[in-house]
């Protein structure tokens, strides 16, 4: 019972409801007077073609008659300016002064070195040396053998009165702990000691001054015309010195590798 009640009150309600969408009436427009001096809008249906206005419509334009206060004289004076205060232009810095070009270093002057001589012995080599002076660096004396000479430096102790006389010193020499020695037996140097033959003289004279150390009056001979002597050296920076060969006393002057000095 309690459903079929429902569904009959919801039945009238409906009917209800439509019966009064059906009776109820069009909207009603309040009828408003507009005020004086405002110009009335129409709808103008836009299939309808455009009509004159009427000649006694108002065409005066719109204007807005509220008053407008003026704003205090002080008040417009402290307002912020809305412009963008004026900035003075920033001075470029100076740029910085270029680095002065160093100037390219001058190339040094390449080495030269010559060959003085040649002198006949080291004692005359070396007095060139001494006349050449400052002229020469890096010096040194060279020996230099003669082509086609065959004469050689001998060291040799001189002969003793008698044979048994070189058998003590020979006892000396091997007590000295020196070798490379015999007695000569005949012939002008007869008892004489020889004590070594050399092809040169830088090699006989190493000879020489052992055996002076050791005691022995030991003698160089021989080696005439068999060598010659040079004095060698670097020109100081590099630069000829014309009166060079005058000063040393040399007889020629020769270019050398500075590469032999080294």
């Amino acid at each position: 019972m309690l459903t079929r009640a429902l569904i009959v009150f919801l039945v009238l309600l409906n009917v209800s409801v439509a019966l009064w969408w059906m009776l109820r009436g069009g909207p009603v427009v309040p009828d408003v007077q507009p005020p004086s001096g405002v110009a009335e809008l129409q709808l103008v249906d836009a299939a309808a073609p455009a009509t004159a206005p009427s000649p006694t419509a108002s065409t005066a334009p719109l204007t807005d008659t509220t008053p407008i206060a003026a704003e205090p004289a002080a008040a417009v004076a402290a307002s912020p300016s809305t412009e963008a205060p004026a900035t003075a232009p920033v001075a470029a810095a100076p740029a910085p002064p270029a680095p002065a070009a160093e100037p390219a270093p001058t190339p040094a002057a390449p080495e030269r070195c010559v060959a003085l001589g040649p002198f006949a012995d080291q004692a005359a080599a070396q007095g060139a040396l001494a006349k050449a002076g400052a002229a020469l660096t890096r010096t040194r004396l060279r020996e230099q053998s003669t082509p086609g000479a065959t004469s050689r430096y001998r060291v040799m102790m001189p002969p003793a009165e008698t044979r048994e006389a070189a058998q003590v010193t020979v006892q000396r020499i091997v007590a000295a702990g020196l070798s490379d020695y015999y007695v000569i037996g005949q012939g002008p140097d007869a008892n004489a000691i020889a004590l070594g033959q050399y092809r040169n003289r830088e090699g006989a004279e190493r000879r020489l001054a052992a055996l002076r150390a050791a005691g022995f009056q030991a003698q160089l001979s021989g080696g005439e015309g068999a060598s010659t002597w040079w004095l060698q050296g670097a020109l100081a920076d590099g630069k000829a010195d014309p009166g060079l060969r005058q000063r040393s006393g040399a007889a020629q002057q020769r270019s050398l590798d500075c590469a032999g000095l080294r």
